[in-house]
């Protein structure tokens, strides 16, 4: 699994960029220590998010993000008829295939930001209502908004686990390391 960006690429800009990224990723991650694919698609509160549909819905967010600024399309194309499912797990889809999954992208976002000549490299927003028209950003508004988008759902992860068995952040981190918390 790629979580830890090389030790030795943090003193550049990409590298803090995508360490920056990797701790992000092991939030959600870590939400998921041990749990099955039942609890992870449970809904605890009065959102409808759950564990697995945050994992999916970063991964898919990051593969569209990448996608984008290679101008290419993005693997899975969402519109109203199935953005719902965006946000959790269907049939065939279980929380280690969709870590898989994210490995894969995670792998793809770091060569990426790795080979681009310039973190300033432009690309053009998507024609959505919701971004300005004809406006271009650069490749590292792009990790930045990915950074800001996986921390944001690493937050409601770390809600939705404690109410799913109290488990914290702390102590999931403790576990992945192999001991304990307090």
């Amino acid at each position: 699994m790629v979580t830890h960006v090389r030790a030795e690429a943090r003193g550049d800009e990409r590298g803090a960029l995508l360490s920056f990224l990797a701790e992000q990723r092991g939030g959600i991650r870590r939400a998921l220590l041990g749990l099955t694919d039942e609890q992870a698609s449970r809904k605890p509160s009065a959102s409808e998010l759950s564990l697995g549909g945050l994992l999916k819905h970063v991964a898919e967010v990051e593969q569209f993000w990448i996608a984008r600024a290679k101008g290419e399309p993005p693997a899975i194309k969402r519109d109203q008829s199935n953005w719902h499912e965006n946000f959790l797990l269907t049939e065939g889809e279980t929380v280690e295939s969709q870590l898989a999954y994210w490995e894969k992208v995670a792998a793809e976002t770091e060569a990426f930001v790795r080979a681009v000549p310039s973190l300033d490299d432009t690309f053009p927003l998507p024609n959505e209502p919701w971004f300005p028209p004809d406006e271009a950003v650069s490749v590292r508004w792009v990790v930045l908004h990915l950074i800001r988008e996986t921390a944001r759902h690493a937050g409601h992860a770390d809600i939705i686990r404690e109410s799913l068995d109290g488990a914290t952040a702390f102590e999931l981190v403790a576990k992945e390391q192999g001991t304990t918390w307090g």
